[in-house]
């Protein structure tokens, strides 16, 4: 695959993906804005999640049955209108459905294309494209947060929204005149059978279940840190903006670029090793992090080792789970990343009710446990998952001659 088109699926999904969480530094404004309660208007982070359960649901699998591209661009001029909506918003409604349909739209677009990156790469470099697709996405992620309170300064809440919209409109020509058309045909089934046979696939797919798991445990682990963080920064002695905060996403952008590497060490059949070090570092992360009291400096390293593992186990998982026939990619990133929203959902809740008893060093002490159960349940699975590497290692073999991607 050529490297602009690698490069465009990795900025589109990750454009797409942090239209999810633009809203996150936004709430101040939101509430002042709509008249609503502190208490009550994280009903718009909410709002926007639901979208991402229902995207995975009923959106992402139609990338099965649908011709990509097409549902692409359709999708995407629909997250345009979904974002207008939002900078347009007078009343709490009509910015709550702006928030789901955005969440909806954004999930679906960002999966579908790591769906769609995977589908259209050979075999033997199929983790190299997954990840750097999943990259852009984490980076997105990461940044998001950066970008909206800049913006935001500048020009207000709702032009967080309109310069999104015109970001995402631009990406338009060149998604229609660069993505391929894949050889593969859609699935003839219809779609609730579409559906109803993502419930089999996962009693099916052994592989599937035990990376979703340690991608549960992961994402769990990750926000854990990211969701706790704001209240010891913007609490005495430190008092830091919103802004201020969201940049230090940007030490997580470095991790994550470097853990790019992932995908072409799973293309090589190194998985596991990459898996036992990934994890390794997320538990190791915790060390620097826990000396936050005492030095904030010490959040860089941590951090960084925090994105690095993270990201580097993520794209291995995808590169495995990718390994089915492409028509089914849509279905199992859907389910995949259906483990990833409840992780994220249980580290969230988890950790704010610990930070309330225990402060920070009680997150630190459920994030390194978190971590550790992670790299056990790993050691426990590892000999279930002795052939993926090999059914890896033999599709590039056959693909290339044994000449490594």
């Amino acid at each position: 695959m050529p490297g602009g088109l690698v490069l465009l699926f990795a900025a589109a999904s990750g454009m797409s993906v942090a239209n999810v969480y633009y809203a996150q530094p936004l709430l101040d404004a939101l509430a002042h804005d709509f008249g609503i309660g502190r208490a009550a208007v994280g009903g718009v982070i909410t709002a926007t999640q639901a979208g991402c359960a229902l995207a995975l649901l009923l959106l992402v699998p139609l990338g099965d049955r649908v011709e990509r591209r097409r549902l692409m661009i359709a999708q995407l001029l629909a997250l345009v209108g979904a974002l207008a909506v939002v900078s347009l918003a007078r009343s709490v409604p009509v910015l709550l459905a702006g928030m789901l349909a955005v969440g909806m739209l954004g999930t679906a677009m960002t999966q579908g294309l790591i769906a769609y990156a995977a589908a259209a790469a050979a075999p033997h470099e199929r983790g190299r494209v997954v990840g750097a697709a999943g990259s852009g996405v984490f980076i997105g992620l990461l940044l998001s947060r950066v970008f909206a309170g800049g913006v935001s300064d500048l020009f207000g809440w709702r032009g967080v929204y309109v310069c999104s919209a015109a970001i995402m409109l631009a990406f338009a020509v060149p998604l229609w005149r660069r993505l391929p058309r894949l050889a593969s045909a859609p699935s003839a089934l219809s779609y609730p059978s579409l559906i109803v046979t993502m419930l089999a696939l996962l009693r099916a797919d052994r592989v599937l279940q035990i990376r979703g798991m340690l991608a549960l445990l992961m994402f769990a682990t990750f926000n854990i840190f990211w969701s706790a963080l704001v209240l010891p920064l913007s609490a005495p002695p430190y008092h830091f903006s919103h802004t201020a905060i969201g940049a230090f996403g940007l030490a997580g952008a470095v991790g994550a670029l470097a853990a790019a590497r992932a995908g072409r060490w799973a293309d090589r059949g190194w998985s596991q090793r990459t898996s036992a070090a990934a994890l390794a570092a997320l538990l190791l992360a915790w060390w620097p992090l826990s000396m936050l009291e005492h030095s904030l400096w010490a959040l860089l390293p941590g951090i960084v080792l925090l994105d690095l593992g993270g990201q580097a186990l993520h794209v291995t998982n995808q590169s495995l789970i990718f390994r089915s026939s492409a028509h089914m990619h849509s279905r199992l990133v859907s389910l995949y990343m259906l483990f990833y929203a409840v992780g994220s959902g249980l580290g969230a809740i988890g950790t704010t009710l610990i930070y309330a008893r225990a402060g920070w060093h009680g997150v630190c002490v459920l994030g390194a446990t978190t971590s550790l159960l992670a790299l056990a349940f790993w050691a426990v699975t590892v000999r279930s998952m002795s052939n993926a590497d090999a059914h890896v290692t033999s599709g590039w073999k056959a693909e290339t001659g044994g000449v490594n991607g």
